[in-house]
């Protein structure tokens, strides 16, 4: 197989995936739209107590090779409510502070979602001598009440988790834009991979293990702790990394990554040296098309949390190129989605071959 192109079918889900919530801690909406697709192409399906999802094709194997990814999206916690029924916000994951004003959010109640709006004063009413810059300290969300009792009385409190509300799209019929692409594009690609999988007929050798963690984004919480549970012996992470080529962004810092171009193979101390060797051999003898990323201390991704687990795990990381991390308008090119499925795909055949 030299081609893979996403179906319809396949978009539905990705649209429905990527519109469902998955916040940092309560990933549980996102994980069961995840494993509701996924659960025709496997032989079982577990979670642990944290919410981690696996995916298990031939579970009997003594060999367990893990396909991962991580379902969690960047929120907000409601932190103070004023008398006057303002809420300040502190972050859960690396929420940017700057896109916050005027953006559309969702609190997570008891009750039921209640709808607000990151507010921020009209300029006319800013002096320039004073202007303030959007922080932590200074943004706060309007759900158009008048006091914190009413705000209580329609279910928000202290520690409710705030969701922007932003729906996916697909631009000039080439890009997929959403919020948590970051890593719910991860999460597609390898059930798409379980789903070619089984649709061509592939007799695995190895026990591969298709897993969607939890909590990537407050420091590899989820990968950590399935990593001690399953104990592979190899992992693959799909994740994302910056396309440096927007504007105010530094090739000679961040990389010379480009949307369009392929998915990239990374180079880093967790990334075992043997298996990147293996996808890069893949790539080649495949054509398809990959580029190549430096992350010189850590990844940031999964893959260090595989890669230093148990007594070590042989690990290596195939990244999205992603416009506007962090943001609501996130962007992944499809053709390097489609690469990047297609790559992982026939690196276990190769690894079925050349291993087993």
């Amino acid at each position: 197989m030299n081609n893979y192109s996403i179906t319809s079918d396949s978009l539905k889900f990705l649209e429905k995936y990527l519109n469902g919530y998955s916040p940092t801690g309560d990933e549980s909406e996102g994980q069961k739209i995840w494993m509701n697709y996924i659960s025709s192409y496997v032989k079982k399906i577990q979670t642990d107590l944290y919410g981690t999802a696996v995916a298990i094709i031939n579970p009997n194997s003594s060999y367990k090779l893990i396909i991962e990814a991580h379902v969690d999206e960047i929120s907000w916690y409601v932190n103070y409510i004023t008398e006057d029924g303002i809420i300040y916000v502190s972050r859960n994951g690396g929420s940017d502070h700057q896109i916050a004003p005027s953006k559309r959010v969702i609190i997570h109640t008891k009750k039921g979602f209640v709808h607000g709006v990151f507010g921020w004063p009209a300029i006319h009413t800013r002096k320039s001598s004073e202007e303030k810059s959007p922080n932590v300290d200074n943004i706060f969300v309007d759900i158009g009440v008048s006091s914190k009792i009413e705000a209580i009385n329609i279910g928000v409190h202290v520690g409710c988790v705030i969701t922007y509300s932003d729906k996916f799209l697909i631009m000039n019929n080439n890009y997929f834009v959403a919020r948590a692409l970051d890593n719910k594009i991860g999460g597609f690609i390898i059930a798409e991979v379980a789903k070619m999988i089984m649709e061509n007929g592939v007799n695995l050798k190895f026990g591969l293990y298709i897993v969607n963690s939890v909590q990537e984004e407050v420091g590899l919480k989820g990968a950590k702790m399935i990593s001690k549970t399953i104990q592979p012996n190899m992992a693959i992470v799909t994740d994302v990394t910056h396309h440096t080529y927007s504007p105010m962004i530094d090739k000679k810092i961040q990389g010379d990554v480009k949307c369009g171009l392929g998915p990239v193979i990374g180079y880093a101390p967790s990334i075992q040296k043997n298996i990147r060797e293996l996808i890069i051999h893949t790539a080649n003898s495949k054509k398809i098309r990959f580029q190549r990323l430096v992350s010189s201390k850590s990844t940031g991704t999964d893959t260090d949390a595989f890669a230093y687990s148990n007594k070590g795990v042989s690990s290596a990381l195939i990244s999205i190129p992603l416009k506007y991390m962090h943001t609501t308008v996130e962007m992944v090119h499809k053709k390097d989605v489609e690469r990047a499925i297609l790559l992982i795909f026939e690196t276990l055949q190769e690894i079925n071959n050349s291993i087993f």
